[in-house]
């Protein structure tokens, strides 16, 4: 699934995030994402998340779908 598109993200989901200090490195944080910051639908660099344990990154990989 695609990082740069809204629908495919929902709360739940398990992400890989790159933090804005990392941009220019490439290190990713993996997490569940709690909130969904875009309101756009599309976003060239990713769609910008808050996760669970409060890092906010724009989503580079999706890992698993959310649980039913």
């Amino acid at each position: 699934m695609d990082g740069q598109t809204r629908a495919n993200i929902r709360p739940g989901l398990r992400v890989r995030v790159v933090e804005k200090q990392n941009q220019r490195t490439g290190k990713l944080t993996e997490g569940t994402v709690e909130r969904i910051l875009t309101n756009s639908p599309h976003h060239p660099h990713g769609i910008k998340v808050m996760l669970d344990n409060g890092i906010v990154g724009r989503v580079q990989e999706i890992i698993t779908s959310a649980k039913s």
